[in-house]
Formats: structure tokens, sequence, C-alpha cells
């Protein structure tokens, strides 16, 4: 076995950490990844972690909600351990400061350093990032921006939550816990990889142009020449009051390549519309309407199978608004299942990293 995951519910961070650690220890892993709820205090999780697995890497996030073969469930901790074999050579880097306009610069340097090849010049189908980073720092779309500007390796990942209490979340890196910060891995798999990114949506065919926006709120104030709130709500055929209501079921989507790329409304604040990630003036979004996200999910997770041939592994970032659509129509038993048959190891986030960041969607890194 060359990937492997376990979870654990156990009240303390220590049961838990046991736990994992003999389920995972025996595969003497490389790397460790692990997503805990924030029942378990950081400083102490991810020194217990590391401790358990003081061969390893070991780096994670605190969640709203954790993904393992099988289950989605709370307050407990998910985690996946890789051998040598599934993760040939990998460097952690940590930009602990997302408002220093250096510290990106200075991580690709360490990987540069350490695979003694520059960023640019990697094969995106031998190398993948993984990316962790604070959930309410908002600083999502510069980083993957800036990333995408300085290599063609796609970096994949997701917002770290705090249990929907949006206080605090945090960053794990080699016995350490960070905030405001971003954990980027540069891994070398010594198997084939692919990605989903599933929405489950449709579009309805009704444009909504971003004709005014304060872009660092993410905030939009006028869709198409009116004020944002009431564009939003005539197309949903709704009033202003009632608009909030069809935020998860209608948000809207920047269409690349024929995929929606999903903006979640947050908030009506007066006359304007706060999202979940970013916006700019002069984006045509599309107005969205959700589909059966548990089809949608089985056909990615078998177009993957299909072009792997296998799955050894999968790690799940999965929106939280995702999540709590489950959890309505009581469905998040059924999702478990579409990844019983896999090593799986996910997390509800408050947000999605791949390309760009996202909302609503789930983006898998998935191994042979």
């Amino acid at each position: 076995m060359k990937i492997k995951s376990a979870f654990s519910t156990r009240d303390t961070a220590q049961a838990s950490v046991s736990e994992l650690s003999g389920a995972l220890a025996p595969l003497d892993p490389k790397m460790v990844l692990f997503f805990a709820s924030t029942k378990y205090a950081p400083e102490s999780i991810c020194q217990l972690m590391q401790n358990a697995f003081p061969q390893a890497q070991v780096i994670g996030c605190s969640t709203s909600g954790e993904i393992t073969s099988g289950r989605m469930f709370n307050n407990g901790i998910a985690a996946m351990a890789f051998s040598a074999e599934a993760i040939q050579d990998l460097s952690i880097q940590v930009v602990e400061d997302l408002h220093d306009e250096k510290a990106l610069s200075g991580a690709f340097a360490a990987f540069e350093a350490h695979f003694q090849t520059p960023m640019a010049a990697l094969n995106p189908a031998e190398y993948v990032g993984l990316l962790l980073i604070d959930g309410l720092a908002g600083a999502e779309e510069t980083l993957i921006e800036t990333i995408g500007d300085l290599t063609n390796t796609i970096f994949i990942g997701g917002s770290a939550g705090d249990d929907l209490k949006f206080a605090a979340t945090h960053v794990y890196a080699n016995g350490k816990s960070h905030r405001h910060a971003a954990i980027l891995a540069l891994l070398k798999p010594g198997v084939e990889f692919t990605f989903i990114k599933t929405q489950s949506f449709r579009d309805l065919g009704k444009t909504l142009e971003v004709t005014k926006a304060d872009e660092t709120r993410r905030e939009v104030i006028e869709f198409n020449g009116k004020p944002a709130a009431a564009g939003y709500a005539e197309a949903v055929g709704t009033t202003v009051d009632k608009a909030p209501e069809s935020f998860m079921r209608n948000p809207v989507g920047l269409f690349i390549d024929g995929e929606p790329y999903v903006r979640s409304p947050q908030q009506i604040q007066g006359n304007s519309i706060l999202f979940y990630c970013g916006v700019v003036e002069g984006m045509e979004l599309s107005l969205l309407e959700s589909t059966d996200m548990i089809q949608d999910t089985r056909q990615a997770i078998e177009q993957a199978r299909e072009e792997l041939g296998d799955i050894s592994g999968i790690i799940n970032f999965n929106c939280i608004l995702r999540t709590l659509e489950l959890t309505q129509k009581n469905l998040t038993a059924d999702y478990g299942k579409l990844f019983a048959d896999f090593p799986t190891v996910g997390f509800s986030t408050y947000g999605e990293q791949f390309i760009g960041h996202i909302n609503q969607t789930a983006t898998m890194l998935v191994f042979k």
C-alpha cells in the first residue's frame, strides 16, 4: 500500500493522534496530511501530529468538517499517509505573512534550490503543489494568481475553516501552527495523478455583468448598471429581501472554456452584495442553478478512475457551502459513500483553489 487514510473522533487530541498513529505509522510515511476540527487546540494538535510521525513532513489545517474513506463527519481529525513510493520528493514552505509580497518569492526560491530546477521549468505532469491557506485572511486570489504567473505547475488546495465560528483559522507545518499564513507543498509523486473540479451547477442563461465593484472587499456594487442586490434579485425572480434565500441554490459563475468557476454571494450589505471570493469590474457572470451533487461527483470520480486506470488516494477540498447543502438535503452519508473504495482525506473549506480561487466547488487531487 502506497497511500493510507485514517480518522479519529476521540475527545482529546492525544487520544485521536494515538489512534491515527496506530493506523498510519506502519506505512513509514514520508508525508502526512491532516485536517482537524478546532475542538483540538491548534498548537497542541500540530505538535502531537509531528511527534507521532517524526520521520515524516507533516502538514494540515483547521476545518469546518472532515472527510475520510466512506464518511463525512464533524469534530474529528482525518489524515493521510504517503509512502516514499507515493511521494518521491517534496519540499514544504510556509508563507508566514500573506501580505508580504516577497514571502512567496522566498518560498519559490527555496523550492528551486531543493529541486535544482526553476519553477517555470518544472514539468506539470511530474510535479504538483498543495496549498493550505488561512480561510479568513481574504488573500487567496492574490496568492494563487501570483503562483500562476510564476509556474505552470498546478497548486490545488483549500482555505482553512474553524467549524463555522469565523473567528480564527489555522494552517500547520512540521509541528507549528500559523495564522494569516499559507502552507505550500511542492510534490514529486512517484505515481500518476490527475485533478477533479466539480461544482454541480447548470447555466440558466442569464448574464450579470459587474459594472461597479470594490474589488478589495469582494463587493459588487452594481450588476448590469443597477444596484447589485436589485439586479441579482431580478435575475432570480425574487425580491431583494428574499434574495439571500437563493444564494446557495443560485450563485454566479465565470465561464472559462465552458467550465464555470463559481462565485458565491455571502450577504447583502445596503444595495451591494458581498461575495466569498473575488469579483472584478467588467466580469461577466452567469446565473447558476444547483443540480445533483451526488451524481455529478460520482461521475467525476469515475472519469478520474478511467483516466488513471486505478485510484490509490484522493485529497478532497470540499466547499463548506456544498457541505451545508448536503446536510440540508440529508445527503452527507451518501456523499461519504462515494469515497468508500479509495483511501480519502478531505475537509469542508472556506474556499477552494484550482487555477483560481473559487466557491461551492470540490477540487480534488487524485493519485493512481
